[in-house]
């Protein structure tokens, strides 16, 4: 190891197993819960998630609500995840001031607008055999541990019979941080799509639009709050749908790009095109929304929840 580099940080670590109903509702006060869904054509998978968040963790007052933000599904998406007892909002209607927009950031971004909890818990909407666990591991750090700012699950897959992460992790990802940001290197799934945070640290993080958003905030958030509050759950298995390695390109890149232009911004562009041969050019771009603090209306409808909520 170079004299100037020092060895990455120790990432606190702990089992969902340590947070049962009964400790999480003991810890959990005055504090809203919001758990969100960015979902787009996962009509097979997201009334089952929905459901058993419902009747695990909404009936026992651990969760306050369940919110989907449909991202332009041309499938049932929304209805399905109505019918099982989400709040069902369309992307597309969210600060539409700020233009459409696109991908998994621009939706997780605004799920922060209109989720309405202290905590907010991200989970993939294409999980099979789903488990509340998801929820309640990620929430439990949060909940119960007062310096936790920010909590990221993994797991194992069996589908792929392995335990560290995913293609686009072990062979794209991990070698960028370990490379740039060896600290988050240390974290045994830096893209899983469940985890979560307190609103008062998310709201001052930038969001990229694309795939890239989950790398991009866990930068923003060493960068602005350091590694202390961020900690890691084992969540246990996770099945889910495997993509081809024609879907994984763009994504890849997206990861590539955020972490470079993270660590200057002159290293990649915002935007460029992924050539592959056989395949039509695929443009990239990993265009950040700003922090929530910086939008006027969500201040505004802040000041307006918190008055409701006076006696």
């Amino acid at each position: 190891m170079p004299e100037d580099r020092k060895p990455p940080a120790q990432i606190r670590q702990f089992n969902h197993r340590d947070f049962d109903v009964p400790k999480l509702l003991e810890h959990k006060g005055n504090t809203k819960v919001s758990v969100c869904l960015p979902a787009r054509n996962e009509g097979l998978t997201v009334g089952p998630i929905v459901a058993t968040i419902k009747a695990d963790l909404l009936a026992s007052g651990v969760v306050d609500e369940i919110l989907v933000i449909d991202d332009h599904s041309s499938d049932n998406t929304a209805s399905v995840a109505r019918e099982a007892g989400a709040r069902v909002v369309a992307a597309a209607e969210i600060l539409a001031e700020y233009g459409s927009g696109f991908g998994k950031g621009e939706v997780l971004w605004k799920s922060l607008y209109v989720a309405e909890g202290d905590i907010i818990v991200w989970c993939d909407a294409d999980i099979s055999q789903f488990g509340s666990r998801f929820v309640s591991g990620i929430l439990g750090p949060l909940l119960c541990e007062s310096d936790v700012d920010v909590a990221k699950g993994f797991y194992r897959r069996p589908e792929r019979d392995r335990e560290g992460g995913g293609r686009v992790t072990e062979l794209v990802a991990r070698p960028l941080l370990s490379l740039f940001c060896p600290d988050l290197a240390a974290l045994h799934q830096p893209l899983s799509g469940e985890y979560g945070g307190k609103r008062a640290v998310l709201e001052q993080l930038p969001f990229v639009q694309g795939y890239g958003v989950e790398v991009g905030l866990l930068i923003d958030l060493a960068k602005q709050f350091g590694l202390n509050g961020l900690v890691q759950v084992d969540l246990d298995v996770r099945h889910h749908r495997n993509r081809s390695l024609a879907e994984l390109g763009p994504q890849a890149m997206a990861i590539a790009q955020t972490i470079m232009r993270h660590v200057d911004w002159d290293l990649a562009p915002v935007a460029s095109e992924l050539i592959r041969p056989g395949f039509a050019p695929v443009t990239v771009d990993v265009s950040e929304r700003p922090p929530m603090v910086e939008v006027t209306s969500y201040l505004t409808r802040t000041l307006e929840l918190a008055a409701t909520l006076q006696p």
